[in-house]
């Protein structure tokens, strides 16, 4: 069965090709993962992912997405994901985080709580973004971020990872997708800087790749480094697919190692085409154009789907959202399935 067979990543194996994608709790207090976070992945390590991403985790407190976000911008951050990423170990899975900046789409209330942007007074905050241009129709207008600004972004991202390693994990996920700040530069349509920041592609994936670079300097090279892109905006002039293949190509020199590739996020109301694995053809021109490891995600729910997809060649590994909240145990139920072998807890080996 070719999902469950190892992966490698620089000095890491990944036990099978599951990974269980970022997935935003929106339950921390001040940045901090409490007892929900480490019963939530713990859950999914002891399903049998070979990789357990956190939620975006943000770098610094004004790029949370609400006030319930965790965060890596202070010690007492890194000392809490202590325990969960010990724990994830434990299960023989490995401990992966997001890094995350939401720009101009921070200052939001949590999903139950409305989505919308925080109201004045009710705990917003100031956000940023390449230029002054709001998410959508009543959303605040950010601050487009001046050098210094810049600047800061890419130091938050290197501290982040730093504590990163500190705390215990063992793969870093840089996001750039679904519309928050590295990929508010990515694309024509929230980027109207004219700086070397804007304009033309090598300007508007400048950020991208110094952050790229920032946290490659911080973090050992025997480790993987990911990056979550959206392949498209699924809006016109927006960015695309053939530009993600153009910055796909750049990208390993720089020291990534695999592609997560979503869709999606930046600008509201625009028809996607949902079915299942509607993303897949993404990761797969990504792989075969690129000539990088791509991870695939969304609407992946059937273990002979989740198959077809690595026997396929279409991606490195797939990443499982919604199925996993559904079922922390997709993967042991994908063996079984598929007639695959893998072990269980020895708490759980009387079930198996």
């Amino acid at each position: 069965m070719s999902l469950f067979t190892p992966f490698a990543q620089r000095s890491l194996i990944l036990r099978n090709r599951i990974a269980i994608a970022p997935m935003c709790q929106y339950s921390a207090v001040n940045g901090l993962p409490d007892d929900w976070h480490l019963v939530h992945l713990g859950s999914r390590a002891a399903g049998g992912a070979a990789l357990v991403i956190t939620e975006a985790t943000a770098v610094s407190a004004e790029g949370r997405i609400s006030p319930g976000d965790t965060g890596l911008w202070n010690e007492a951050q890194r000392a809490a994901w202590q325990p969960i990423t010990r724990f994830i170990r434990g299960q023989g899975a490995i401990a992966g985080v997001q890094l995350a900046h939401a720009g101009r789409k921070a200052s939001a209330q949590r999903p139950w709580e409305g989505g919308g942007p925080l109201p004045v007074g009710q705990g917003d905050w100031t956000t940023v973004a390449p230029s002054a241009l709001p998410f959508d129709q009543g959303w605040h207008t950010p601050q487009a971020l001046d050098a210094d600004g810049l600047r800061k972004v890419i130091a938050d991202f290197r501290a982040a990872a730093e504590r990163a390693l500190a705390a215990g994990f063992q793969l870093i996920e840089i996001h750039a997708a679904h519309g928050y700040l590295l990929h508010q530069f990515l694309s024509p349509l929230s980027n109207r800087r004219s700086d070397e920041y804007g304009g033309s592609f090598e300007n508007r994936t400048r950020l991208v790749r110094e952050v790229i670079t920032a946290v490659r300097e911080v973090w050992p090279a025997e480790l993987p480094l990911w990056l979550r892109i959206s392949a498209t905006d699924w809006a016109e002039g927006g960015w695309d697919i053939e530009q993600s293949v153009q910055l796909a190509q750049q990208l390993e020199a720089l020291g990534v190692d695999l592609i997560d590739v979503s869709s999606g996020g930046l600008v509201p109301h625009v028809k996607i085409p949902l079915k299942p694995g509607y993303q897949v053809p993404f990761a797969a021109r990504i792989r075969r154009e690129a000539h990088i490891a791509t991870g695939a995600v969304g609407l992946i729910t059937k273990a002979e789907q989740a198959e077809a997809i690595i026997a396929d060649g279409e991606a490195d590994v797939v990443l499982i959202a919604r199925e996993s909240l559904r079922d922390p145990y997709f993967p042991r139920r994908a063996a079984h399935l598929l007639d695959a072998q893998v072990e269980a807890p020895v708490q759980y080996q009387r079930a198996w």
